[in-house]
């Protein structure tokens, strides 16, 4: 795995350390035992869960421009955990209405050392302002309710950075109080699969 991880990480054009490396297998490596119990994704497969959850995630890191970063719907904490791993300095909040899942993130924080995570058990609605310069969803289906729910938690010039599949044309088209401010093709070694970061910013 640990060799797979070193070739799509050099394909990705990422130069991390190697303890953020061990850092991340050890963090799929409780992803893949906590899976069996508690049923966190739908993937069960190591090599899946490393291009479809890791790289997936870590596939947005060149566009991660500020130190606090919230991810909303974070399940198992992806992209936040990940990012969090390759970026120290990054403050990553995580919210998830799941309790398991925000279980996991917290233990998974506290095993891997990660003092730069906060894992919160809510709503996005429920969390108190604290304005965030980034906020990024990699599971929010619609991007109507994602920047309706975070609107008050984003800082003045901030972005909403949305992960997608197929580039969301309907979902932008009705789009209310923001607009798009960038589209970035993402391409993640071992993954056929269209991939999208859409940047909104407040219109």
């Amino acid at each position: 795995m640990k060799e797979r991880l070193d070739a799509a990480l050099a394909a990705m054009g990422l130069d991390l350390p190697g303890a953020c490396r061990e850092q991340l297998l050890a963090y799929l490596d409780l992803l893949r035992k906590w899976n069996k119990t508690y049923n966190l994704t739908a993937i069960h497969e190591p090599e899946r869960m490393l291009t479809h959850h890791l790289l997936d995630s870590l596939a947005v890191l060149p566009y991660i421009g500020a130190e606090r970063l919230l991810d909303v719907g974070a399940g198992a904490g992806l992209p936040g955990i990940p990012l969090a791993i390759a970026r120290p300095g990054l403050a990553v909040t995580l919210i998830d209405a799941s309790h398991k899942k925000v279980a996991f993130m917290h233990q998974a924080a506290i095993e891997l050392g990660l003092d730069n995570v906060k894992a919160v058990h809510g709503r996005v609605e429920q969390l108190p302002a604290a304005p965030f310069p980034q906020i990024i969803s990699r599971a929010f289906s619609d991007l109507s309710d994602f920047v309706r729910l975070t609107r008050p938690l984003l800082a003045e010039g901030g972005e909403w950075l949305a992960m997608k599949g197929l580039f969301p044309n309907e979902e932008l088209a009705q789009l209310k109080g923001a607009r798009l401010k960038r589209d970035i093709e993402l391409a993640v070694p071992g993954l056929d699969a269209n991939r999208h970061l859409i940047v909104l910013e407040a219109a």
